[in-house]
């Protein structure tokens, strides 16, 4: 059997170890031949492969990013898009392919498999926000990245008595920003599953000054204030998927924060840096495990599906469940992290 692997949407601390873990397996296991395609789904659309055998795996484990390349491809917005990538497939004598995305490059993957091309998807999002797997990779390491930022800017907010505003990743989930603000001591925790008061910010950056300390407030990029307006900055632009292009939360939290209170207050945005560097060893060990079992998948042809971690197991689940709907933060695991409000 003759498999291609791809990486779309973007780049994450894992991907290498997927693709690692699928060719590793594929050709010691199962004596497969495997082809890389480029870019996301640009490759198989626009036939743009690279060889992938196990010398070029050798060594990327800790690798971040993806030696494949990514890209916000969408192939239902090309004209003739669907045709020219079974097309492809076809000339490359492709038998089955790996997808390993987010929730655009699944939902591809799905509608691709219900026109009988032989698809399993690896999940893959810093974001941590698909449903029907317990956590995806990369989102380890992002958390991990932001709580380092938060213990550094600690120091200096005390030093300078000033607030500090910390933007991470999170277009509609807030769960980086949740688990990084709680694990790096932050003192107000914004999400986009609740619109935030902003005065009720201000009050808790008073209450925390009259304690003697200096705030840091996490906020996701998607978080928005409670009277419906959308304090984010935005381009206009929009990708392939018709994503609108977030970002400047941060800035005008903290310039509303300091007008409100006359405190000084500075915005750090973590931005693309979440997403760099070496996977944590936990990343490493969920995309492995899910390279190895996406590969069996398609030993064994089930093809449709999408590896997931419950508990501590590896299953298979319809292609669907991973982007039916995304998997957001619940008021009560937000209610956690407000005891610490202030």
């Amino acid at each position: 059997m003759r498999v291609g692997v791809l990486t779309g949407g973007g780049d994450c601390p894992g991907l290498n170890a997927v693709i690692r873990a699928v060719v590793r397996k594929g050709v010691e296991v199962y004596d497969f031949d495997f082809v890389g395609f480029r870019d996301g789904w640009r490759g198989p659309l626009e036939n743009v492969t690279c060889p992938l055998g196990v010398a070029e795996v050798r060594g990327i484990l800790p690798r971040g990013g993806t030696v494949l390349g990514s890209s916000r491809t969408n192939p239902f917005k090309v004209e003739g898009g669907v045709e020219r990538i079974k097309q492809n497939l076809a000339d490359n004598h492709v038998d089955a392919l790996v997808a390993i995305g987010g929730e655009d490059t699944l939902g591809v993957a799905t509608k691709l498999s219900d026109l009988g091309v032989n698809v399993v998807g690896v999940p893959k999002t810093i974001d941590n926000d698909l449903s029907g797997t317990d956590f995806t990779f990369g989102f380890d390491t992002a958390v991990n990245i932001a709580m380092e930022a938060i213990d550094r800017l600690h120091t200096t907010a005390e030093s300078h008595h000033r607030v500090l505003v910390v933007e991470v990743m999170g277009r509609h989930a807030g769960w980086i920003a949740l688990h990084a603000g709680m694990a790096g001591g932050a003192n107000i925790v914004l999400i986009p599953e609740k619109p935030f008061d902003i005065d009720k910010v201000c009050a808790y950056v008073e209450e925390r000054f009259k304690k003697s300390y200096a705030p840091i407030v996490v906020v996701s990029e998607g978080a928005v204030p409670v009277d419906g307006g959308d304090m984010t900055l935005q381009s206009g632009e929009t990708d392939a998927f018709g994503h609108v292009r977030l970002g400047g939360i941060g800035d005008r939290l903290a310039s509303e924060i300091e007008q409100r209170t006359g405190k000084e207050a500075r915005a750090v945005v973590l931005g693309h840096v979440q997403r760099g560097g070496t996977p944590t060893a936990f990343d490493r060990w969920l995309a492995t495990r899910f390279g190895l079992h996406a590969i069996t998948a398609v030993a064994e042809k089930d093809f449709g599906t999408m590896v997931a971690l419950r508990g501590k197991d590896i299953v298979r689940v319809p292609l669907i469940e991973g982007t039916g709907e995304l998997k957001v933060v619940s008021p009560e695991e937000y209610a956690e992290a407000e005891v610490f409000f202030g």
